[in-house]
């Protein structure tokens, strides 16, 4: 009996030694890919951390929860691969962009104005991407003169259909979740599939049937949260972005406008994302059935309609633009 729980205290001992091995190698290249590629801006609004990718007219990319630079770019891929410069910032409480005192959605909207500012862009089209959405139509909102355009995606916006309440335990154990490299890690290595889910709003089933493109830019996609602990403060402030969302005068926003979700949207971004585009005037909202959070199938669908929306914007432009709206 000895020698039996003796070897399996040490296949125990082996298999632990082997998870932390696999966690340190994980979270090393993780952490040296956040620390390439980007600058710190010091604006009017503070420090802000963004990175861009691609040449011709500039678009700002306004990543969700649990982003920055990094989900910015991968976002914008479709735009810097067809012939546009993508600002993707890190937002309030994200990788090297401090969290301020005050991280509304309407401070944030300053902040995007002031890497503007910082960068020598007058004006651009906005994209903002699930919990980006506040910030985003706040941009068109509150400076309405460097709003060239806006495109949504699943966006975080009123009314948004609030989730029950979770138990103060299980809220507990979120918290530390999301403050825990190590946790969130073992997570997503141990429960892939059931973290698409949650943590990425899209059903299992829709995953499972999509292509292996697909099913890999979903995977990427939870990847590139680690590590988390750096990006712990932006996470934990958009809980109270969403709960001080409120009706907007959306009436006011004269730019051209481009929103889309998903029924199926696990954050259940739908009706939001419908209401804002009906009182937006001349804005085009655009629905599917399935796809979840994370569009999957449509993916590739939705950035050629952003792209023909933005090439129409850029016919209007003088010679081929000159790189600017």
């Amino acid at each position: 009996m000895k020698r039996i729980l003796s070897g399996a205290l040490a296949a125990a001992g082996v298999g632990l030694v082997g998870v932390w091995v696999a966690y340190l190698h994980d979270i090393g290249a993780a952490r040296h890919r956040i620390s390439t590629g980007s600058t710190v801006a010091e604006t009017k609004c503070g420090p802000i951390e963004y990175a861009q990718r691609g040449n011709g007219p500039p678009v700002l990319v306004v990543h969700g929860a649990g982003g920055g630079f990094d989900q910015g770019l991968l976002l914008g891929a479709p735009l810097s691969e067809h012939g546009y410069r993508v600002i993707a910032m890190s937002r309030f409480g994200y990788l090297r962009t401090p969290l301020p005192a005050d991280a509304s959605a309407e401070a944030q909207a300053d902040a995007h104005a002031c890497l503007l500012d910082a960068l020598g862009v007058s004006r651009a089209p906005v994209f903002g991407v699930s919990a980006g959405g506040p910030s985003s139509i706040q941009f068109c909102l509150r400076h309405p003169d460097r709003c060239r355009a806006m495109i949504l995606l699943v966006p975080l916006a009123y009314p948004a259909q609030a989730a029950e309440r979770l138990p103060r335990s299980t809220q507990l154990v979120m918290d530390r979740v999301v403050r825990s490299d190590f946790l969130l890690w073992a997570g997503t290595r141990a429960f892939r599939s059931k973290m698409v889910e949650t943590v990425l709003g899209t059903p299992t089933g829709v995953v499972r049937a999509a292509s292996e493109a697909e099913r890999r830019r979903v995977y990427t996609m939870l990847d590139l949260i680690l590590p988390v602990s750096p990006r712990a403060s932006g996470l934990l402030n958009e809980g109270a972005v969403a709960r001080a969302l409120r009706p907007l005068p959306l009436d006011r926003i004269s730019a051209p406008t481009l929103i889309a979700s998903a029924r199926d949207d696990g954050y259940r971004t739908y009706a939001g994302a419908q209401y804002t585009a009906e009182h937006i005037g001349g804005a085009r909202f655009i629905g599917y059935a399935s796809g979840g959070h994370m569009f999957v199938g449509h993916e590739a669908e939705f950035a050629f309609e952003a792209l023909d929306f933005l090439a129409a914007l850029r016919l209007e432009l003088p010679g081929d633009g000159g790189g600017s709206w």
